[in-house]
């Protein structure tokens, strides 16, 4: 069966990283995405992939801190995540390239766009580290920017819950479960699958987003294949 997408950005956050430890890396969630990453690509889907960096630092909750500097900060969070994640990838065999946006050239590339497309192209996943380089934008905002540059076909949003819902699952038993929804409505219902600069971005340039959790094994695949779990927002 052939796959429905032909080139992804996957969108994995910090906290999934973390696991149930909440904090940090956990290594059983690494190569858990490592293996599922693995299914897709040795089917010939190419694979970019944006991570955020909460498992380690969340700059929005800083009060005190000039909100610039903290960005930054969870900037280098999300390289030291996209240096992990490239560490077990190449573990089980996939060859993988790390571009940041922010110039750091001892341990990963700068991103150049062309570079990107090339490298996968060349069947390599390409894992793009410290967010779009500048504050005030988010990872997700980041998933969007990339995926339109790069012209993937979908946006794959990887999170520790298995949906979009209406309200916070965990604190509220009666929050609704999406399994379709558009653009317009993420918007207007101000739903927290994204921010409103990352969802205005998908939508104005007509790029799909995936929403699952990425605990479930085989997961990804499934979503590559076309089959209906979590939400799809279109």
């Amino acid at each position: 069966m052939k796959p429905k997408y032909e080139r992804i950005i996957l969108k994995i956050s910090g906290e999934a990283l973390a696991g149930d430890n909440k904090f940090g890396l956990d290594e059983e969630m690494l190569g858990r995405v490592a293996r599922q990453v693995k299914e897709i690509h040795d089917i010939g889907v190419q694979v970019a992939i944006v991570v955020g960096g909460g498992n380690f630092w969340r700059g929005r909750t800083s009060k005190s801190m000039d909100r610039a500097t903290a960005d930054y900060m969870g900037m280098l969070a999300t390289v030291i995540n996209a240096m992990a994640l490239q560490d077990s990838f190449e573990a089980i065999g996939i060859p993988t390239r790390v571009q940041t946006a922010i110039e750091m050239k001892e341990v990963a590339e700068p991103y150049i766009r062309r570079r990107a497309i090339s490298q996968l192209n060349n069947n390599e996943v390409v894992i793009f580290g410290a967010g779009t380089g500048n504050p005030f934008f988010s990872t997700d905002t980041t998933a969007a920017l990339r995926a339109a540059e790069i012209e993937a076909d979908v946006i794959l949003l990887a999170k520790n819950v298995d949906a979009v819902y209406s309200d916070d699952p965990q604190t509220n038993p009666d929050a609704i479960r999406y399994t379709e929804l558009s653009h317009r409505e993420v918007l207007e219902k101000d739903l927290k699958v994204m921010d409103a600069t990352a969802a205005s971005l998908c939508r104005d340039n007509s790029i799909p987003i995936h929403v699952f959790a990425v605990s479930e094994e085989g997961n990804i695949l499934k979503a590559i294949m076309g089959e209906k779990i979590g939400t799809i927002i279109t």
